[in-house]
């Protein structure tokens, strides 16, 4: 059957740490690659991190509904599923990977229902979070206080979701997540 595992998090809580873990070491997953329309960032490659297209781009396919999710996260920037990815992912046998925003998971489940498992990274503290977050060196500190602000709420929506996972040791988020997976993918639906 093929299936989808949702992985989500405030922003700077591990939710690609432990993403990139389990896509190592789970063969039969692929990664949903998202389309966004902010500005790519020095480590990021094009159609491997993001398909960076330009807003313009973007309002186009949510018009053609080439989206199986979007959502404006911040003012002109936008973030989305392409159904093309799933069916890409999906035709050479895998089950695809999500790594997505709060609301973005949710709406995932919601599309994908039971053929999806969908786990939420919890920071141990908010300060850890702002801790994490700064020394990326990627945020300035308006940009800094929208994602905590944004944190707030999306802690308040870990309970709709199969996992909640405590990030407080990595390692043990790592194991936990790939364990849980393992055992969401071997189940037949």
């Amino acid at each position: 059957m093929k299936k989808a595992i949702i992985i989500t998090a405030p922003s700077g809580a591990g939710k690609s740490t432990i993403a990139n873990h389990v896509l190592n070491e789970i063969e039969e997953l692929e990664f949903s690659v998202s389309a966004t329309t902010r500005k790519i960032r020095k480590n990021e490659t094009e159609g491997v991190d993001y398909y960076f297209i330009s807003k313009e781009e973007f309002l186009e396919k949510i018009k053609n509904d080439e989206f199986v999710e979007w959502e404006e996260v911040y003012q002109d920037v936008y973030y989305g599923t392409l159904k093309s990815e799933v069916e890409r992912i999906w035709n050479k046998g895998k089950s695809v990977l999500y790594v997505v925003d709060v609301v973005g998971a949710e709406d995932l489940k919601g599309y994908f229902g039971n053929q999806a498992f969908s786990v939420f990274i919890e920071p141990p503290s908010l300060e850890a979070l702002k801790e994490r977050l700064k020394s990326r060196g990627t945020e300035s500190e308006l940009s800094l206080s929208k994602r905590l602000d944004r944190a707030k709420e999306e802690l308040r929506e870990k309970d709709e979701f199969d996992l909640v996972i405590m990030n407080d040791d990595l390692s043990m988020a790592k194991i936990q997540a790939e364990d849980e997976i393992r055992n969401f993918l071997s189940q037949e639906q």
